[in-house]
């Protein structure tokens, strides 16, 4: 990571609770570094989000793909969950949930974003309306998320 970056910070409330995230770029604008910052300093909480945020920031450093990074955050649930304050994602199942959204609509491409179920509640509802899937529009606010690939194949089977 250069000495100087880019990036920014998102605070959100995710059921109640108040988390800041901060992304950086690399040189050459792809994500390089996150920090997540919840409760007070110390705590087992604000240990957990940290190391947390360490794993996905040294997996990033040893070019492991965003999206093998964001992919089992995906749906995981855990307190505290449900309504945010970010009307892209309004409704998660955990913090981790909704910083593997987040990490994706900012740092990733739509076509890569929707392999995953990501996409914002303003592009579902486009999505929708062009469908005219009336039942996509009544579930605009839950949380999509695809199976692991275990569970897709022994669905299959």
């Amino acid at each position: 990571m250069p000495r100087r970056r880019g990036g920014h910070t998102t605070a959100v409330t995710i059921g109640g609770e108040r988390f800041r995230l901060t992304a950086s770029s690399q040189e050459d604008g792809t994500l390089g570094e996150i920090a997540i910052a919840w409760g007070k300093h110390g705590t087992a909480t604000a240990g957990l989000i940290d190391a947390y945020a360490v794993a996905i920031t040294a997996g990033l450093e040893h070019g492991v793909p965003l999206a093998d990074l964001l992919r089992p955050g995906l749906g995981l649930r855990f307190a505290p969950g449900g309504h945010t304050d970010d009307p892209e994602i309004p409704q998660v199942r955990s913090a981790a949930d909704y910083f593997s959204r987040r990490l994706a609509i900012d740092w990733m491409p739509r076509a890569e974003r929707s392999a995953l179920g990501i996409l914002t509640f303003s592009e579902r509802a486009t999505v929708a309306a062009r469908r005219g899937d009336q039942e996509l529009r009544l579930h605009m606010y839950s949380v999509p998320v695809p199976p692991p690939a275990a569970v897709a194949v022994a669905l299959v089977l």
